[in-house]
């Protein structure tokens, strides 16, 4: 006991560790996933305190109070609402234990604490996470580009005084469907399976 309260003291509980493929059944993190639209997780770094569980739909964080406490608060942050952007790694000097990974996901700051012995896995995470924002990037202006399309395409039209409300409604609901399926599918990535399985090396 007196070993664990200093460990949280000095601040040593937070440095993270990489957690293997065959140990992910065995951490708090998998008993949130949603395995049955297809989750899996990818890349996992777990303290005393936390565990950061990237999957291929959101992150997982397993929020702990301290190091001596069984309280866990679980928050999750789906790529498809959450924007990934500024991945940065401080790497650790002489002296160090750790390194340092931050990122942001929406205007959520991360920034975890990882043993230095790790840091060509934390290399890949970096990897996949720019990846992961740049892909946002991407969606953000094509879902941008879709509605100035439409108020494009609307400006060219008037409504005819001759069609029925039966046509109207028809070509309301079409364009509407488009829209959505432009919007919501085609630029939003949600799976970035693809992009973990490029960059980390299991």
């Amino acid at each position: 006991m007196f070993k664990k309260l200093a460990s949280d003291a000095l601040g040593l509980s937070d440095i993270g560790v990489i957690i293997t493929p065959e140990n992910y059944k065995d951490v708090d993190a998998d008993d949130y996933l949603f395995h049955e639209d297809g989750e899996k997780i990818f890349f996992l770094i777990k303290s005393r305190k936390d565990e950061y569980c990237f999957t291929n739909l959101a992150l997982i964080h397993v929020d702990g109070e301290s190091a001596v406490s069984s309280k866990r608060s679980i928050r999750r942050y789906d790529y498809a609402s959450y924007r990934v952007s500024n991945p940065l790694i401080e790497t650790a000097g002489t002296v160090d234990l750790d390194v340092e990974l931050k990122f942001t996901l929406g205007d959520k700051v991360f920034s975890v604490d990882i043993r230095k012995k790790f840091i060509e896995q934390v290399k890949d995470i970096y990897k996949a996470l720019f990846s992961i924002g740049k892909q946002q990037t991407r969606d953000e202006i094509g879902r941008s580009n879709a509605i100035r399309t439409l108020e494009a395409t609307a400006s060219m039209y008037k409504i005819n005084d001759g069609a029925s409300a039966a046509t109207i409604v028809t070509n309301f609901n079409a364009v509407l469907e488009n829209l959505n399926r432009a919007v919501l599918d085609r630029h939003t990535k949600r799976d970035f399976s693809d992009v973990f399985q490029k960059y980390i090396q299991s």
